[in-house]
């Protein structure tokens, strides 16, 4: 795996993930039609909140990011995008597991929703999230947290 970490994001990064959004949505949104270029990219723009948001550098480099707000009596995990030539390497797997430890500790449940078809969601499959929902566009998941995890 190559060498990553995180940092928290700030008002400065909306347009590096913004346009990687773009790049990593690309293929299922075309797939889905429903690919804008420019929407893609005002959406995380119109949405993106340093507050909750990490990046994640890869080699000192930016290559991805994702952010964990607060969303009533959970947690939602959102804006998680890594570079595509970095996926597949176990940085998503150790970025994720991390978060959710956390939310493990704390005893609060994780929302997501991903799209229709996307390999994502057996990323999110193999650690504990289930479908809650699902539309023509999206699937609506959650993860309760680890009963071990918070007797720990």
């Amino acid at each position: 795996m190559a060498d990553w970490e995180t940092r928290p994001a700030s008002a400065a990064d909306a347009e590096a993930v913004a346009e990687l959004r773009a790049v990593v949505l690309r293929a299922d949104l075309e797939r889905l039609g429903r690919y804008d270029a420019q929407r893609v990219r005002q959406r995380l723009r119109d949405g993106f909140a340093p507050t909750h948001t990490w990046v994640i550098e890869v080699d000192g480099s930016f290559a991805g990011s994702v952010a964990l707000p607060p969303a009533g009596d959970a947690r939602r995990l959102e804006h998680f995008y890594l570079a595509p030539h970095l996926q597949g390497l176990g940085i998503g797997t150790a970025v994720l597991r991390g978060l959710l430890e956390r939310c493990d500790r704390d005893g609060v449940p994780v929302r997501l929703n991903v799209l229709q078809g996307s390999p994502a969601r057996r990323l999110y499959e193999r650690h504990g999230f289930t479908v809650e929902t699902e539309d023509p566009v999206d699937v609506f998941m959650v993860r309760e947290p680890s009963a071990t995890a918070r007797a720990a």
